[in-house]
């Protein structure tokens, strides 16, 4: 085995999958880890078949430069693989091979190998793969690191001082190798956002006007889980003499949410589920390049932080989110899994009664019986309950690998 951490929740999912006859597409933001569940998926097939011929192809080695699209792809292939029934094809950031479709289609259904790729944008999901692979492929998201894991990767033990790096930090697998220190991991994680930026964003969307799609995002940071809206955001880009048109914004954001770098959380009626279009709310995958962009202020910013990083391990562990609303009240998430649903609240304090009665009170006027829990920092009360509703603090939400347990 090569030294590297394992990361057991996303190999967990993959392995029952290993010799199946389904392409196995490994996506996420980044620099957030795939390469590496890649290998260790290498790893196991060799260690169960010894004689397992694994062709590996990394679109991000000047080794592979010459393979430009899926004809290329393909011949490659066929050069390396064996005549026997244990070929393993792995690609690394997929969608830097033109049409790759093609050729894994044509590979799938010629028999040739166990295929496994990552991307680094969604739009190859909604089109180059669900076109041509409708039904043949299954998706893996992989996010950056969780609370628990970002302690194993960097050997630290649970506690408030390490909740609160990682709220600072965040889960960028790389930075274990860094020392603790906020310059040096700062300058890193800003190197990683011009990559995505260039890279994945505006490369790859076409986009134009760069320094818009910066402030864009900054605006982003400013307002992380505030309600957005596109026009709005036109209207008071007007009043400052600035003209960008309301179907730029949303291409923009759709653009930042393919490469996986937001997410966008709509919002939800409590009573039917029905989808609102206007009005939603962004989330970053990783608070570390959240906070490493413009000047962060951990006090100041610690709600906006929580409800972040509470959303995107509901997503980590497979839950559909939504924003809950129920007349003119807000639940902060709505998450939905198979049979199973949570509703949560996100509270930094529970300081005085008022504070408690407005938590717990959009929850109490929930008429089901699905679990609801209010996440905060408090570690006094954390445990406690309130007329059948859970308090929990986030280092134990975000420990709770289980989340259906809750």
């Amino acid at each position: 085995m090569k030294n590297y951490i394992s990361r057991p929740l996303y190999i967990r999912r993959i392995e029952p999958f290993i010799d199946k006859s389904i392409i196995k597409v490994i996506t996420g933001q980044r620099r957030i880890g795939k390469s590496y569940i890649l290998l260790q998926i290498s790893d196991i097939i060799k260690k169960n078949i010894p004689e397992a011929n694994i062709i590996f192809v990394d679109k991000e080695q000047l080794a592979f430069t010459e393979i430009r699209d899926y004809m290329d792809l393909y011949q490659y292939v066929l050069k390396k693989v064996t005549g026997h029934n244990h070929n393993y094809l792995f690609v690394d950031e997929i969608q830097e091979i033109e049409e790759f479709q093609l050729c894994l289609r044509s590979l799938l259904n010629e028999n040739k190998c166990d295929i496994y790729c990552t991307g680094s944008n969604a739009k190859m999901l909604s089109s180059e793969l669900a076109t041509q692979l409708a039904g043949r492929y299954i998706e893996f998201p992989i996010h950056s690191l969780s609370y628990g894991e970002f302690l194993t990767f960097n050997q630290c033990q649970d506690s408030t001082e390490s909740l609160k790096l990682y709220l600072t930090f965040g889960g960028m697998p790389y930075i274990h190798n860094l020392t603790m220190d906020k310059n040096v991991i700062f300058e890193y994680l800003r190197n990683v956002y011009s990559t995505i930026l260039l890279k994945d964003v505006v490369a790859r969307e076409s986009i134009r006007n760069v320094s818009f799609l910066e402030n864009l995002v900054a605006y982003l940071i400013d307002n992380t889980g505030s309600l957005f809206s596109a026009q709005n955001i036109s209207k008071y880009l007007k009043s400052q003499h600035v003209n960008i048109p309301t179907q730029t914004i949303l291409n923009y954001l759709k653009a930042l949410c393919n490469s996986f770098f937001i997410y966008k959380i709509q919002r939800a009626e409590i009573q039917g589920m029905k989808i609102f279009e206007i009005g939603e709310k962004y989330y970053f995958e990783d608070l570390g390049l959240h906070n490493s962009i413009q000047h962060f202020d951990f006090r100041k910013d610690i709600n906006k932080l929580m409800e972040n990083v509470v959303c995107i391990d509901l997503l980590r562990y497979g839950y559909e989110v939504y924003v809950g609303k129920s007349g003119n009240k807000e639940i902060d998430f709505i998450a939905s899994k198979d049979d199973h649903k949570v509703y949560i609240q996100v509270a930094y304090m529970l300081p005085d009664d008022a504070t408690v009665q407005r938590e717990f009170g959009n929850l109490l006027e929930i008429a089901d019986n699905y679990p609801k829990y209010v996440v905060t920092m408090d570690e006094m009360q954390s445990g406690g309950n309130y007329k059948g509703i859970k308090q929990i603090s986030l280092r134990n939400f975000l420990l709770a690998e289980d989340k259906e347990r809750l």
